[in-house]
């Protein structure tokens, strides 16, 4: 008995949507990142610095003011500093997260305030997906920001 090639190409396309899985919601994925956003700035608040580290790649590449850190170990050693004294020197809050239709990546940004609450910067992070739902910073960039009032007075 033969089968009419439509029916093979209706069985095969159907297969083919089945082996790659339902595409990712990317809402919630989101929602994820913000909250790992959150809950990786709330490690600095609480002066949590194991806390900080869980949210590192094994890979992540952090720039800084010299110099690029390279690896986990690295980031955290530069980043200890931070973690000196009852009061953190900054915190930070995503107001943009995107996350690829892959689900595997995403990108996170928002304002840096000092310890008075000045706006300071603007930070960019990357993050993995390691795991289903176990996010990890990357890459992580702060831009500082320009001051008007500063440029106006020079």
């Amino acid at each position: 008995m033969k089968r009419p090639a439509a029916t093979i190409l209706l069985a095969a396309s159907a297969l083919s949507g089945c082996a790659s899985g339902p595409a990712a919601d990317n809402a919630a994925l989101a929602a994820q990142v913000t909250a790992a956003e959150r809950a990786f700035a709330d490690s600095m608040a609480r002066r949590d610095f194991a806390a900080f580290q869980r949210f590192l790649a094994d890979d992540a590449v952090f720039y800084g003011p010299a110099a690029a850190q390279r690896g986990k170990a690295e980031v955290a050693g530069f980043w200890k500093q931070y973690f000196n004294g009852q009061k953190a020197p900054f915190s930070w809050a995503p107001d943009r997260v995107d996350v690829l239709e892959s689900g595997l990546l995403a990108y996170s940004s928002g304002p840096v305030h000092d310890a008075e609450g000045r706006l300071i910067a603007r930070f960019n992070s990357v993050w993995r997906q390691e795991a289903p739902g176990q996010w990890k910073v990357v890459f992580d960039k702060g831009e500082p920001v320009c001051n008007p009032a500063a440029s106006a007075r020079q």
